[in-house]
């Protein structure tokens, strides 16, 4: 898996239930996850064009969020040219993951 698609159905701004997107968030199709659903992935990027409301991206799996108290687990994805620490995934998907228990596997 050295390259992802991923389809975006939650952009940059989505709001759910009162809970605002600030990453792109999507799923990659024909990937199953934990759930019985397509794995879900949260694309973080700090380059200009990747901070709009997109459709799909194609990078790489730095990490995967795993959550003791649910049934699935979260892939991250960024650019070729990005890396992000445990620390500042936390910080960037906290909007969402506040809600679980969960911890970060580096990849």
């Amino acid at each position: 898996m050295d390259q992802l698609n991923v389809k975006i159905d939650r952009p940059v701004g989505f709001s759910h239930h009162g809970t605002v997107y600030p990453v792109n968030y999507g799923f990659v199709p024909d990937v199953i996850g934990g759930d019985g659903e397509e794995q879900d992935v949260y694309v973080l990027s700090d380059l200009p064009e990747n901070q709009q409301a997109l459709e799909t991206f194609t990078g790489k799996l730095i990490a995967i969020i795993h959550r003791a108290d649910d049934v699935e687990s979260k892939w991250v994805v960024t650019s070729e040219k990005e890396s992000f620490s445990a620390e500042e995934i936390m910080k960037r998907v906290k909007f969402m993951e506040r809600y679980f228990d969960s911890s970060i596997e580096m990849l």
